[in-house]
């Protein structure tokens, strides 16, 4: 599936919620810098996510536990925000860390989260993702999103000229 980053303006918000994305993930997914804490990584790969850039991930993979190179992402999932539960590790000056989130999302118009805590190893310098163990998230009770409401992804836009029919 092809890199969408052209989706999106530097200007825009980052998908990871950390700001804008020029002065966010771009960098990381660009190649430029390589991400400094699990935490980023973590961020930067949910971005990945979002733009379709399988790419990155496979890069950003751990090669013990990355998948094989026809590794396809769901194109019925439309993500929506992530929020970072909690931290362990991972810092600057760490060789593993942990991280755990909950990342939302869209399939069909229909809410959904996925909940999980991911483990991270650096090596020369580099952060990867090992693997992740989903966290019984709670059902969320949230009905059909109706076109003129705002979108969920934050963008401040309304449902109908934002993520609607993506």
């Amino acid at each position: 599936m092809a890199d969408k980053n052209s989706s999106i303006t530097a200007e825009m918000p980052c998908p990871c919620g950390n700001g804008v994305f020029q002065d966010c993930c771009r960098k990381y997914l660009d190649g430029e810098k390589a991400a400094p804490t699990a935490e980023t990584l973590m961020r930067s790969r949910y971005t990945a996510y979002v733009l379709n850039n399988v790419e990155y991930l496979l890069k950003s993979w751990h090669p013990a536990s990355r998948p094989e190179k026809d590794f396809v992402l769901e194109e019925a999932i439309h993500w929506q925000g992530l929020e970072i539960l909690d931290t362990e590790d991972g810092g600057k000056d760490d060789d593993i860390g942990q991280v755990e989130f909950i990342a939302s999302y869209l399939v069909e118009d229909r809410p959904g989260q996925l909940r999980e805590r991911s483990d991270f190893r650096r090596e020369d310098g580099l952060w990867y993702y090992v693997d992740g163990k989903d966290v019984k998230a709670q059902p969320i009770t949230v009905t059909k999103i109706g076109r003129n409401e705002p979108c969920p992804c934050g963008s401040g836009k309304k449902y109908k000229r934002c993520c609607y029919g993506k």
